[in-house]
């Protein structure tokens, strides 16, 4: 037994030892397995990072991109905007030159293309008559171009030439336009400068569009620049005031020290109240508490009469008589409304007189009878059709304008409505005279009436007393 357990320890030994250097071998490659493993997994992970690294620089690039192509910020100087959205969808006409375009936003569109040809034959009047040659015009304008650029609220999609002639071309289009308006015979007997009434009331609608605008001071300069040594010829505001002359019903002097931005900006001053008398604004909205239509405060006995004042903003309240200068409504009184209304909301809200007198005008015209009564009292006049066409003019306008600050004059008004309608002995007075005095027969019949009873009633006081 013994021979046999030595003869067979290297055997074992031998298998013993090969065991360990098998499990070993395993031990290596399983090791070399998960080395490679953790290699691979490392690797990924590297390839991600990479990957991560190049999207976010790859993202970075087109921020970065997005911020220098962006809009630059508003600038003081901007004064010519694209009507908002929420106005346009409203009524898309009454914002669109339909016969000429001014400025860059509608420039090029082909329905307006026959305008280009006349503004071409207004150009080549102008250099006839002007001093100066056209490259000193040229030269003129692109010293200014910036500023013109600053006073429109996106940028201007045009080249520095295009922008050039643009400006050259409606300026001096619009220049001749007021000359030859002013004087027919600077027309020189040549008959392609001639307008028909119809054209010019055409061009003066599409002239007063916001998204239609040159800015005043680059016009006003080339008129100066190119008629300087005339003497005989009136100033650019002279020519203005005279072209638009049919809206300033307050006979405000060209004269005067008026800062004018554009046309546009000039309508909404020939309406608002002079500077000396312009009413404070406060934080008090009109009607936020509700104000009557016309016809529920004249049923509470309010009295409205036709006022006098030139100023169309103008009202007045006092012992029950409420005073409304005249307001005429005509075909294109929509878009001028329209108009001073969105360029008082993107300009200046701080200001918004046209927009005060809308929201006043909206409570006093609810329904067709507000419409007749006005109508009949002569502080409406128009040529619309019917009252409910003058109705939903005046409901649709107010629609969407937004009031930070309102005329104090105004909320005071309200307020003074207000009280006034809700005392019950003018209700009381106001029932008396329509049901019982409205008229002559009305009242004397109610004077007989009175007789008779107040007679009747001494027949049976004499009857009680003589028994």
């Amino acid at each position: 037994m013994e021979l046999m357990e030595e003869s067979s320890s290297p055997e074992i030994q031998e298998e013993a030892n090969a065991l360990i250097i098998n499990v070993n071998e395993n031990a290596e490659i399983q090791r070399e397995a998960n080395t490679s493993t953790q290699n691979e997994e490392l690797h990924s992970e590297a390839n991600a990072s990479v990957e991560n690294e190049d999207r976010d620089t790859q993202l970075v690039n087109d921020i970065t991109k997005m911020l220098e192509s962006s809009e630059p910020p508003l600038s003081p100087k901007h004064c010519i905007y694209r009507v908002p959205h929420d106005f346009r969808k409203l009524n898309e006409e009454a914002y669109t030159p339909q016969c000429i375009s001014i400025g860059p936003f509608h420039h090029g569109d082909k329905r307006l293309e026959t305008m280009e040809k006349l503004k071409v034959r207004y150009f080549k009047q102008f250099v006839k008559e002007a001093t100066l040659n056209v490259k000193k015009l040229v030269s003129m304008i692109r010293d200014k171009e910036g500023d013109v650029r600053d006073c429109y609220a996106e940028s201007i999609q045009l080249s520095s030439d295009d922008c050039v002639k643009l400006i050259l071309m409606d300026a001096s289009f619009i220049i001749m336009l007021f000359l030859i308006y002013e004087h027919e015979e600077r027309r020189r007997g040549d008959d392609s400068l001639v307008l028909t009434p119809r054209m010019i009331v055409n061009i003066r609608k599409d002239m007063w569009l916001l998204e239609n605008q040159l800015p005043f001071f680059v016009i006003k300069e080339i008129f100066d620049l190119a008629f300087a040594s005339y003497s005989d010829y009136p100033s650019f505001a002279q020519l203005t005031f005279g072209f638009f002359s049919v809206y300033n019903t307050q006979e405000m002097s060209p004269d005067s020290n008026l800062e004018i931005i554009h046309f546009l900006d000039l309508l909404r001053t020939f309406f608002s109240p002079q500077s000396c008398t312009l009413p404070q604004r406060g934080n008090d909205i009109i009607g936020v508490k509700h104000l009557h239509s016309a016809s529920k405060l004249h049923d509470a006995g309010v009295k409205f009469k036709v006022g006098v004042s030139k100023c169309l903003f103008n009202l007045k309240f006092e012992n029950g008589v409420l005073e409304i200068p005249c307001l005429k409504l005509y075909n294109d009184t929509e878009s001028l409304f329209r108009n001073l209304v969105a360029w008082e909301q993107c300009h200046n809200l701080v200001d918004a007189y046209v927009s005060d007198y809308i929201s006043l005008l909206d409570f006093l015209i609810d329904i067709v009878k507000d419409v007749d009564l006005l109508v009949q009292k002569r502080i409406l006049v128009h040529a619309l059709g019917d009252s409910n066409a003058v109705t939903t003019l005046v409901n649709n306008l107010d629609t969407n304008v937004s009031h930070r600050y309102s005329n104090s004059i105004y909320c005071k008004l309200c307020k003074d409505l207000n009280t006034f309608y809700e005392d019950p002995r003018h209700i009381w007075k106001a029932t008396l005279r329509r049901d019982y005095f409205s008229t002559p027969w009305i009242t004397a019949s109610t004077i007989a009436a009175i007789t008779l009873l107040v007679l009747t009633l001494i027949q049976a006081v004499c009857s009680i007393i003589s028994l």
